[in-house]
């Protein structure tokens, strides 16, 4: 550290020079080990129960004692997620440039709230918001903000709805005398439409969880009862949440006939496509998300399918000014002269303080370009169907679910409801694999799903070997 400016906060050549190196043979080391190393660790309770107890250092350990404490208490106790065979959840390994991209934007410290502060960085928001809208044709008018992920951008567009249906929520909210405002979706949609209703004073009373069919998609002849049911009723529909996606089973809702009943009954159409919309960039996967363009907002997860490091979601809204209205309050304090080349992101979305998220995005595109991810989501793709090809093979193993994305649900036969969750158990134990647990119809299995780009065919065979042993026992 800088010893001649006490109580400095800078470091001085030297260290700045120990900490590139120490941090540069962390990369490296990892990168080497990530396959080899345990999914999830043994976890060393004490070590951790004295890293919660002990006090912050009057006098600091330096570049060398945070090292040495990464070494010997984080990384052992931390979870491998870019592993091949971490298959529990949709979260895949970083990408190859994401450590410098994140090291550069904690150097660049950019607040993305308005221009001034970030004219370089509004730019690049901009770009990646243009390109992901543009996956979707969502028009010239479209616009959106990057998030902290999926859930924040599905409440955020249902916050847009509400404004967009009462003109006067944002002064009054929903305390008027209107009739209660009725929300729409699956039973297999994310907790996080019903998150989303709470928070925002929708209430869970007023969310409809329509039955799905046997391949988990939203059935819109129910959809059409329970909205005739609500207007008999004197309620106002107001919003539909269909899923692009689903998380057990990847399953995709019927888009194209949701979007026309929305535009004929005068409703929102959100998409939840946090987990599936970016598979858009497989070619084989491309046109199930063509009625995306219909759409009035979509969420959407760079931090999944395009590998970005957490946190990293995007809200985008076919029409922008919906979002301003919605979002954007003025301040003197903040006022600046407009430019048509920067965007004040502060006005699309509730954060003022936002860091430069999109640096990463950017950064992994430019450097890998569309084609890398193209062939990534392909991947995926093709190893999933080759579980589920394998699954549906094995006499002793029954596939729940048709594969639609990469989400591959097994029960295995003559095994208990409580016996899968020990076969889980015992996949990790002996490092077979991290799957996860399905729950479908009422009945439980394991979920292997694929949204991975360190996953091999190596590694699905092996898991469904192991998952056949299982049935043959």
């Amino acid at each position: 550290m800088d010893t001649a400016n006490p109580g400095t906060l800078v470091l001085d050549a030297a260290d700045r020079a120990r900490a590139a190196e120490l941090l540069a043979r962390f990369v490296d080391d990892y990168e080497d080990s990530v396959a080899n190393r345990p999914i999830l660790p043994d976890v060393d309770r004490d070590t951790l129960a004295k890293l919660l107890a002990e006090p912050f250092p009057a006098e600091g350990v330096g570049v060398e004692g945070f090292f040495a404490d990464l070494h010997d208490r984080i990384l052992p106790n931390s979870t491998t997620v870019a592993h091949p065979r971490f298959l529990a959840y949709v979260q895949g390994p970083p990408n190859g440039i994401a450590p410098y991209a994140d090291a550069i934007t904690a150097v660049l410290n950019q607040n993305c709230n308005f221009w001034q502060l970030s004219p370089a960085a509004s730019v690049v928001e901009r770009s990646v918001i243009q390109w992901l809208a543009g996956l979707y044709d969502l028009g010239p008018a479209a616009g959106g903000v990057l998030t902290n992920g999926g859930s924040g951008a599905t409440k955020d567009a249902i916050t847009t709805a509400l404004a967009d249906r009462r003109p006067y929520f944002r002064e009054r909210g929903l305390q008027t005398g209107a009739p209660p405002l009725v929300l729409y979706t699956s039973e297999e949609a994310h907790r996080c439409v019903d998150k989303a209703a709470a928070i925002l004073g929708i209430g869970l009373a007023n969310v409809r969880h329509i039955p799905t069919d046997d391949a988990y998609r939203m059935r819109v002849d129910l959809l059409t009862e329970a909205i005739a049911a609500d207007r008999e009723a004197g309620l106002e529909p107001f919003c539909v949440v269909a899923t692009a996606g689903t998380v057990t089973s990847g399953s995709i809702d019927p888009l194209g006939p949701i979007a026309d009943l929305c535009e004929r009954e005068d409703l929102w159409l959100h998409v939840d496509g946090a987990y599936g919309a970016l598979f858009v960039l497989a070619d084989s996967a491309k046109e199930q998300f063509a009625p995306m363009s219909r759409a009035d907002s979509i969420a959407l997860d760079p931090h999944k399918m395009l590998f970005t490091p957490y946190e990293a979601g995007a809200l985008l809204v076919k029409d922008a000014t919906k979002l301003r209205a919605a979002f954007a309050f003025s301040s003197s304090y903040l006022t600046i002269a407009e430019d048509d080349l920067m965007l004040d992101f502060m006005d699309y979305g509730p954060q003022l303080s936002r860091s430069f998220k999109a640096l990463k995005v950017w950064a992994a595109l430019r450097t890998f370009g569309i084609d890398t991810f193209r062939e990534a989501a392909e991947r995926c793709l093709r190893l999933a169907r080759r579980l589920g090809e394998r699954v549906a093979a094995e006499p002793g193993l029954e596939l729940m679910n048709p594969v639609t994305l990469t989400a591959v649900c097994v029960r295995v036969s003559g095994r208990s409801d409580e016996e899968h969750p020990r076969l889980l158990a015992q996949l990790l134990e002996e490092g077979t694999a991290l799957l996860g647990p399905a729950l479908l119809n009422g009945r439980p299995g394991i979920r292997a799903c694929v949204t991975n780009h360190r996953t091999t065919e190596a590694d699905i065979d092996l898991i469904a070997d192991r998952l056949a042993t299982f049935a043959s026992r």
